[in-house]
C-alpha cells in the first residue's frame, strides 16, 4: 500500500468519524452543564474591566469591614471621592470584593490554560521520544518517575521560593509536575500505535522518523490529552490558590481567590464573606472544569462511547 494510500484511508476515516463525535459531545449532559459554565466564567473574565465596578487594587480605610450591599465612599487615584455600593462587600483594606474575584477570574483562568498547554506541549514530545526511540526510554522515564516521586505542591513551592513570584514563574512551577503524568499517558499510547500495520507500512516505506512521531502518531493521542488538559486545568486552578492562600504565590497587588482568602481568614469570624465569595468562585471553576473533562472523556474515548 502506497503513503498516499494510507493517508487517504485515514482521512477517509476520521472524516466518517467526526460528525458522531460531534453529536456525542452536543448530546452529553456533563459537556453541556460543565462548557457553559466554563463559557460563562470565561465570559466574565473578558468583561472584568467592565463588571468589576472599581480598581480591585484600590481601598479607602473609611470603608473597611462593610457587609456585602453596604453603601460607602472610595477616592480614586485622582484623589476624588465618589459612592459606591460593595456588592460583595469590603476586606479590611477597604477594598471592593467583588472586584477583586471579578479580576481573580482572569488570573486563574490564564493559570489553568497556560500550565495544561505547557505541561501538554512538553509531555507530548517527552512522550512522543520514549514511545518511539527505545533508546531514550529508559533514561527519560527514570527522570520522569523522579519527578512524580515529589508532592507537586512542594515542587511549586520549592520553584516559587528559589525565583522571584510572578504569573510565568507560578505557571512554569504548577506545570512542571504535571508533565510526567501526561509523559505517561502519550508513552503507552505510542507502545501500542507503533505496532498498527499503518505505522510498518510507513516504516517500511522509508517515512522520516519525525513524521511518523508527529504526522502518524501524535493524531491518535488528540483524544485522551484533550480531557487530560482539562483535569490539569481544574489542578492548576487549586495548586495556584494553595499557593497564593500560603502566601508564597502571586504577590498581593495581584488579585487572586487564593491571597483573597488568605487576606480574609483571619476575620471570618465576623466577616465570612470574604472567604466565601472567593471560595465559591474557585469550587464552581473546578467543578465545572471537571464535570466538563468527564463529558469529554465519555464522548472521546471509543469504550465509553461504546457502553453508552
Amino acid at each position: 500500500m502506497s503513503a498516499a494510500a494510507i493517508d487517504l484511508s485515514t482521512e477517509s476515516a476520521n472524516v466518517a468519524l467526526r460528525p458522531s463525535v460531534w453529536k456525542r459531545l452536543k448530546a452529553h449532559w456533563g459537556v453541556k452543564v460543565g462548557g457553559t459554565a466554563f463559557a460563562l466564567l470565561f465570559a466574565i473574565a473578558l468583561a472584568a474591566p467592565w463588571l468589576g465596578t472599581v480598581d480591585p487594587t484600590l481601598f479607602d480605610p473609611g470603608s473597611r469591614d462593610l457587609l456585602p450591599g453596604a453603601q460607602g465612599e472610595i477616592t480614586t487615584l485622582e484623589g476624588e471621592s465618589i459612592k459606591h455600593t460593595f456588592l460583595m462587600g469590603s476586606d479590611s483594606f477597604g477594598r471592593d470584593i467583588h472586584s477583586r474575584v471579578i479580576y481573580g477570574t482572569r488570573v486563574s483562568l490564564i493559570v489553568g490554560f497556560a500550565c495544561a498547554l505547557l505541561a501538554v506541549f512538553l509531555g507530548v514530545l517527552a512522550g512522543l521520544s520514549a514511545g518511539y526511540l527505545r533508546w531514550l526510554d529508559m533514561p527519560l522515564m527514570r527522570v520522569m518517575d523522579g519527578i512524580m516521586a515529589i508532592p507537586g505542591i512542594l515542587i511549586a513551592i520549592a520553584l516559587v521560593a528559589l525565583w522571584k513570584a510572578s504569573l510565568l514563574t507560578v505557571i512554569v512551577a504548577i506545570a512542571i509536575p504535571e508533565i510526567p503524568r501526561v509523559t505517561r499517558l502519550v508513552r503507552s499510547l505510542v507502545l501500542s500505535i507503533r505496532e498498527e500495520p499503518y505505522v510498518e507500512a510507513a516504516v517500511s516505506l522509508g517515512t522520516p522518523t519525525w513524521k511518523i512521531m508527529f504526522g502518524h502518531i501524535l493524531p491518535n493521542t488528540v483524544a485522551p490529552l484533550t480531557v487530560q488538559g482539562t483535569y490539569i486545568c481544574a489542578a492548576a486552578i487549586l495548586t495556584e490558590a494553595i499557593l497564593s492562600f500560603l502566601g508564597v504565590g502571586l504577590p498581593t497587588d495581584i488579585p487572586t481567590w487564593g491571597n483573597i482568602m488568605a487576606e480574609g481568614r483571619v476575620q471570618f469570624q465576623q466577616f465570612p464573606h470574604n472567604v466565601f465569595f472567593p471560595g465559591i468562585f474557585l469550587a464552581v471553576t473546578v467543578l465545572a472544569v471537571n464535570i466538563l473533562g468527564d463529558g469529554l472523556r465519555d464522548t472521546l474515548d471509543p469504550k465509553m462511547a461504546k457502553r453508552a
